[in-house]
């Protein structure tokens, strides 16, 4: 009989996954955004699931149909080739909503990751793929990444609400370690919109970054939406800006964005320390220990543990 770690909501499940599947631990989610309106998982929510059905073997998933009820059996991580036609990721959410649980997936891959996805490429919920070049990249550099080996291809971009973006992934396999990262764009749309990302990189090489962009909506609420103005390039700049500040102010090693990414890397990984700016962590699934101190002088808190050591198990199954 499987064993199911029991957990309940709707948040952190991009987290929640990704480290069910590399601690190799069933979970079972209820209450799914039970008390809502529209209750259960999301469409992109099921797309994330399908996905990592798409780069797994042996693993199960199961849904009840109000979809507030979830049991995920993870399996072993493939990976390989995965061409096609593209996985469509949809239009609820953009692809950077999907980059980031399948770059940590891909690196414990039994073989190298190849995988073409379409959707949207920039937008104002998700980290765009200017951001995953800037500062994304950069992150998993400290953990050990070289400065090849995996690479984002842009063939196109897209915005909301047609999407029509396409991107293609490959990330290599490492065994213990991480490794590796490459990213080309070539610039073209076929939704009217426009965004930009900043960075800036602290005195200690770290980097922290902001992004936004503005499009018509995804054809979720007013039909007439295509016929209002966007806002003036200026305002979207003076917004980034001012965001960029914020994230600055706040002190850190990283930027709320990738606060996620970078405490599930240390929770993998050998010893190591850093400086964030809000406690947000995940260890039900390792029993990795974090301890957190705060730094009055910064008006930080220092948070230390000592990783688990993850071994690229996929490699061990033929």
């Amino acid at each position: 009989m499987v064993k199911y770690m029991k957990l309940k909501g709707s948040r952190h499940f991009r987290q929640r996954l990704v480290l069910s599947t590399l601690s190799g631990t069933p979970i079972s989610i209820d209450e799914i955004r039970a008390d809502e309106t529209w209750p259960g998982l999301r469409s992109h929510e099921i797309k994330l699931l399908r996905l990592i059905e798409l780069i797994s073997d042996g693993g199960a998933v199961v849904i009840n149909e109000t979809g507030t009820k979830l049991k995920y059996t993870p399996g072993v991580i493939i990976c390989g080739k995965r061409y096609d036609d593209g996985f469509d990721c949809g239009l609820s959410r953009s692809i950077g909503y999907f980059l980031e649980p399948l770059v940590v997936l891909g690196l414990f891959g039994k073989k190298s990751l190849e995988i073409k996805l379409k959707g949207i490429t920039n937008d104002s919920k998700d980290p765009t793929v200017d951001t995953f070049r800037s500062t994304t990249l950069n992150i998993l550099k400290r953990f050990g990444i070289d400065s090849e080996g995996v690479d984002l291809k842009i063939v196109n971009r897209g915005a909301p609400p047609l999407g029509g973006g396409e991107v293609i992934l490959k990330v290599p396999m490492v065994e213990s370690s991480l490794s590796i990262i490459k990213l080309e764009i070539k610039l073209e749309t076929t939704s009217p919109g426009f965004g930009i990302s900043l960075v800036a990189e602290t005195t200690s090489g770290c980097f922290i970054s902001t992004d936004t962009a503005v499009s018509y909506a995804r054809g979720e609420g007013d039909e007439d939406d295509e016929t209002k103005e966007l806002m003036p390039p200026e305002e979207i700049g003076e917004q980034a800006a001012s965001m960029l500040l914020g994230e600055i102010k706040q002190g850190g090693v990283v930027d709320s964005t990738h606060q996620v990414l970078n405490h599930i890397l240390k929770a993998y990984v050998c010893a190591i320390w850093g400086m964030i700016g809000e406690n947000y962590c995940k260890t039900d699934f390792l029993g990795v220990k974090f301890v957190i101190t705060p730094d009055p002088s910064t008006e930080t808190v220092i948070l230390k543990c000592v990783g688990c050591g993850l071994k690229n198990l996929s490699r061990k199954f033929s």
